[in-house]
Formats: C-alpha cells, sequence, structure tokens
C-alpha cells in the first residue's frame, strides 16, 4: 500500500498522485502546470495503461487538464466526479484541446516556413472526448466501490461547483487504512457554493496550502460595496473596468456580484452600464451554474432559484462568444465592465482587453483571482511598469487593485479549521499544492500545533502500512539556480518587504488613475492619501 507524489509539489499547479492498493492503482488528478514551473516533476513511474481508475477532485485545468492524454496514451478505465464535475469537465478539457490545436496550427505555419520540424500538440479534440467518455459521475455520500476492499467517498469542498474532498478507504493484507485528499478547500463566505464541508476521519491526509502562509483578511469581507466602488470610480473617470477571472467559478460570482449591485442601485449615475462576459468557456460555463442541481448550491442561491430568479443574470449583461463580438468591446468607447479569460492573463480574450486598457489613466485592472509565479497576471500585480503583449510594450499606467478575501481557496485559518475538524490528529499530513514558501509556513504552524507533517517532492513515496517514507527525493529546481535558504527572519523580513512594496504601489497606482480620470470626491481622496500613507509607512518600516 503505497502513495507516490507526482504533481504540485511545492509548487500550485499540476496536481496529480498515485495510490496503489493490493495491485490496483488509482490516480487522484491528473493536471496541467500552469505558469513558470519551478520544479521538475517525475514522470508516472508506470504505464497509463496499468492505471486502474482516476479520481477528479474539480474541474480546474490544473486539475484535470492532462486527462485527455492519459487517454490518448493508453488509459481506458473510469474516471470518477461529480456530476457537476463531469459537466464542466466536459466544457473544460474540450476548450484545452481546441487551444492546443490552434496553437499547434500557429507554430506549424511558422515552423514550415523555417524549414522545422512539425510541432503536435500534447492532444486533440477526439482525444478529449475519447476521455470523456470514460466519465462516472457520483453522488456527494456516496460510497464508491472501485474494487473487493477499496472504496472513495466524495463531499463538498466549496472551491468550485462540485469540487471535492476524497476519501479512500484501502484494504491489502488484513490492514486497512484511510486517505483523505483534500482537493483545493474552498473559501468560506462565497456566494453560490457551500462552504468546504468537515471530513471527521483519516490516517493520512493530503492537504492543500496555496495560501498558507497568510490570512485573507476580514471572516465577511464586503465584496459588493467594494467592487461597486471600483465600477463606481472607474466609469465616473470614462474608463474601463477590467476584471481577468477565471472562466469557470469566478466569473459566475462577479455576475452574482453585479446582479445584487445593480439590484440595490449601488452604482450612481450610470443606469444599465454595461458588463461584456468576453469568454465563450465562461458563457457555456455559466449555463451549468445556472441548471445544476440544488445539492451544489448555498442556502442564498438556492432560495433564488427557488423563487425563479436568476442569479447571475441581469439588465445590461453581454455575452460575447464570436471574435467579431469581442472585437466590437474595444471599439465602443462606452465606459463598461468586461470580464474575461484567462484569470492568469496568460492567454485567451483578456490580453487584448489589458492591451487597449493598462496604459489608460482611466480605466482599471481588478484581480479576483490567485495569480501564480511567471504568470502575466502576477507581473501586473507586482507592480510592473510594463509588460509585453503581441510583442508590443504596453506602459502599466492605469490603476491595478485587486478584491480582497475573493479567493477560492480558503487561508491559513480556514485550512486549519478544515484539518481540525477531524476527530483525531492524522499519521501524517502531507502538504502539497502551494508554493514552497507558503508550504513551509504552513508546515511550520501544523507542527506548532502537534501533527506530523510532510512535504515531499516529486516523486517522493510512502508505504501507508507503516507510515514510513519508500523513498525521498530532493526537489530540482528548474530555469532558476538554487540559492542558498536564508535564516528564517531574513526570509521574512525580504517576504515582508515585498508586500510592502506590492500595496505602496498598487496604492499609487490607485490613486494616480483616480486623479486621471478626475470626479473624486474630497472624502474619498483623503481616505485614498491615508491608504498612501499608511502603505508608505510599512515600506519605510521593512
Amino acid at each position: 500500500m503505497k502513495i507516490t507524489f507526482i504533481g504540485a509539489t511545492h509548487e500550485v499547479t499540476g496536481s496529480c498522485t498515485l495510490v496503489e492498493c493490493g495491485g490496483y492503482r488509482i490516480l487522484i488528478d491528473c493536471g496541467m502546470e500552469q505558469g513558470a514551473d519551478v520544479f521538475e516533476n517525475i514522470e508516472l513511474p508506470i504505464s497509463e495503461r496499468e492505471i486502474d481508475c482516476v479520481l477528479l477532485t474539480h474541474a480546474h485545468i490544473d486539475h484535470s487538464g492532462k486527462l485527455p492524454l492519459l487517454y490518448k496514451k493508453g488509459y481506458r478505465g473510469p474516471v470518477y466526479m461529480t456530476e457537476a464535475t463531469a459537466k464542466l469537465s466536459r466544457i473544460m478539457l474540450l476548450d484545452s484541446a481546441s487551444i492546443q490545436e490552434s496553437e499547434a496550427e500557429w507554430k506549424n505555419r511558422k515552423s514550415k516556413r523555417a524549414g522545422k520540424k512539425q510541432y503536435k500538440p500534447s492532444y486533440n479534440t477526439r482525444d478529449a472526448e475519447g476521455l470523456l467518455r470514460l466519465i462516472k459521475p457520483v453522488s456527494y455520500g456516496e460510497t464508491v466501490v472501485l474494487k473487493d476492499g477499496i472504496t472513495a467517498v466524495f463531499s463538498d469542498m466549496g472551491h468550485l461547483l462540485g469540487s471535492s474532498a476524497i476519501k479512500l478507504t484501502l484494504t491489502e493484507g488484513g490492514e486497512t487504512r484511510t486517505l483523505v485528499a483534500s482537493g483545493d478547500v474552498g473559501n468560506v463566505n462565497r456566494p453560490i457554493v457551500r462552504d468546504p464541508q468537515p471530513v471527521t476521519e483519516g490516517d493520512y491526509v493530503i492537504l492543500e496550502t496555496t495560501y498558507g502562509d497568510r490570512d485573507h483578511g476580514d471572516d465577511a469581507p464586503d465584496y459588493i460595496g467594494t467592487l461597486a466602488n471600483c465600477i463606481q470610480r472607474t466609469l465616473d473617470g470614462g474608463g474601463n473596468l477590467v476584471i481577468p477571472s477565471f472562466a469557470v467559478g469566478r466569473t459566475q460570482e462577479m455576475l452574482y456580484f453585479i446582479r445584487e449591485i445593480k439590484q440595490k442601485g449601488l452604482v450612481k449615475g450610470h443606469d444599465g452600464f454595461p458588463v461584456y462576459v468576453d469568454s465563450p468557456l465562461a458563457v457555456e460555463a455559466t449555463e451549468v451554474f445556472i441548471k445544476c442541481g440544488a445539492e451544489y448550491l448555498d442556502k442564498e442561491a438556492r432560495s433564488l432559484v427557488e423563487e425563479g430568479v436568476n442569479p447571475i443574470a441581469f439588465d445590461g449583461l453581454v455575452l460575447s462568444v464570436t471574435t467579431e463580438q469581442s472585437k466590437a468591446i474595444n471599439i465602443d468607447k462606452t465606459p463598461k465592465v468586461i470580464i474575461a479569460s484567462s484569470g492568469m492573463c496568460e492567454a485567451g480574450r483578456i490580453r487584448h482587453h489589458l492591451k487597449h486598457n493598462l496604459w489608460r489613466r482611466e480605466s482599471m485592472v481588478l484581480f479576483v483571482g490567485y495569480q501564480s509565479e511567471g504568470t502575466l497576471g502576477r507581473k501586473i500585480y507586482d507592480g510592473a511598469a510594463s509588460v509585453k503583449l503581441f510583442n508590443e510594450s504596453i506602459a502599466v499606467k492605469c490603476a491595478v487593485t485587486y478584491l480582497a478575501g475573493i479567493s477560492g481557496h480558503g487561508d491559513r485559518g480556514v485550512l486549519t479549521e478544515w484539518l481540525t475538524s477531524f476527530r483525531k490528529k492524522p499519521r501524517t499530513v502531507f502538504l502539497n499544492h502551494g508554493e514552497h514558501e507558503a508550504m513551509e509556513s504552513f508546515g511550520a504552524r501544523l507542527e506548532g500545533m502537534g501533527y506530523n507533517v510532510a512535504m515531499p517532492y516529486s516523486g517522493t513515496s510512502y508505504d501507508l502500512i507503516t507510515g514510513e517514507a519508500a523513498k525521498v527525493t530532493e526537489g530540482l529546481r528548474l530555469r532558476t539556480k538554487a540559492k542558498e535558504k536564508p535564516d528564517a527572519a531574513e526570509a521574512k523580513t525580504k517576504k515582508d518587504r515585498r508586500r510592502a512594496e506590492r500595496e505602496l504601489t498598487l496604492a499609487i497606482r490607485t490613486l494616480n488613475g483616480l486623479l486621471g480620470g478626475g470626479n473624486i470626491s474630497t472624502e474619498e481622496l483623503l481616505a485614498l492619501a491615508e491608504e498612501v500613507n499608511r502603505a508608505a509607512s510599512k515600506y519605510d518600516e521593512k
């Protein structure tokens, strides 16, 4: 009985874990890496044909994106996931295949002219369609018998519609062990989906650590008020509010908030202001959210649906599907809200909207999701003076800010609360799905609470009968040379300084953007000045 860690080890994307029990091989997630690849991942230690089943925690590409590649290489077993995850995965995997085919076509036009070897996509639409035929939908709480002595139970994790933690019960040679894979732990007090549901027992836990080193802040952040304020200020200044957003999950949350903002009349002087969702993928996903079963919704969203109210639709909403519709958004000079993917600005139509708005002082970019290291979104968020888009250097003059606390991932408090719902401490808590620093910070926190913590690199395996490491690997950094690890105090000082610099940059940029647009009250100006002073004080302290 063994577990081997493949992906999302000491980094956020590319989730993949292999579990073996009595010769039966289970793959938990098979995700695609996104952004900078910090550490090298091992290849699967077995043939894809030797895998007996796959369990998928949720539909996001960093957890599901390599499933069609698995099919391409010969996998033909079942893929278990919730019904909602199945519907969203169909949309996302077909879209991923289409993107890869388009990229291959573009690269091959260039390579043909240069007389170079033709490029082949990792997988194509046919592979994605083949994988989708293997899906076996399950319900929350249902005991799925994978094989005699091996069962799986999915429970709601509140990260995305249909997202799950998966509890495996494994029996081999008369010994039984339970393993709980958290998947992505959702944040609390979010719209549409429920809060993460507790799991009460498990010998071993695989726990994500995306935000293991920080707290989101207020337990009940005022998303509505903050978003309404961003819309008001940007439209008053004659600019566009550009929101890079994940097409599945975050876009629907934004629509939920804007529906309420319009319903309550929180934006003054811009009746019927237009809101564009510029993503065919998001448009399809929105249909899934509208038609999903009540078991996936929180109490408020369920009540709205029962009253016949569409919780994510309103007057002024424009769903853009075609390329022509997308181009028309930037031709039209009416101040507007633009929601487009990808959420980390690495691809998709958001890059065109950034090109048309980053240099405009009257516009604003509002980040509403995690920005992974190495992505364009992270560069903009961290205060880059200019960025490269379509081989052109674009100055960043607009206001740049973020919706605090909106993350789909729970912070260290939520992660800790979920883990402490177990009746007794697990034998080992394996940490993954987090940047190196976040993981180490959260690991130290748990060790201080008496937990046995492991932070395996790709290729490390553990015997689940004895709890001992069967094989230990060291992390192999890619693209950058490994540096000597600074002492804890030095590392904390550097990290605090970077955060202070970012807060100061964002505060100044927001103030400059608003001043450039004019039409700001004295009270708002004083409040913003105070914010800049506060950020500057933090900077001086570092």
